[in-house]
């Protein structure tokens, strides 16, 4: 009997034409806030995917050196700095 892989590739995107670099930091790759760049898109939405093993997580963007959440989901929980993480299940 073989493994299942139970890892699930997650797709990352924000919309920001205007900003020159965005990152992705988070408890999958210990808040790293240069280890993983979003590449731009020619509609200006940036992505990227991290392959991730079933749990819960918590992250934020870095566009230009800001860290920001992200708009697109809701899910947040308060952290030691006084702002709200994105929480994301896998």
């Amino acid at each position: 009997m073989t493994a299942t892989n139970h890892k699930k590739r997650i797709a990352f995107q924000l919309s920001a034409p205007e900003v020159g670099e965005i990152y992705l930091a988070g408890s999958f790759n210990g808040w790293d806030p240069t280890v993983r760049p979003l590449k731009k898109q020619k509609d200006g939405t940036w992505k990227t995917t991290v392959t991730l093993e079933p749990g819960v997580y918590e992250y934020r963007f870095i566009v230009d050196g800001e860290w920001r959440n992200d708009p697109g989901r809701e899910e947040r929980r308060g952290n030691e700095f006084g702002v709200e993480n994105s929480d994301l299940r896998v």
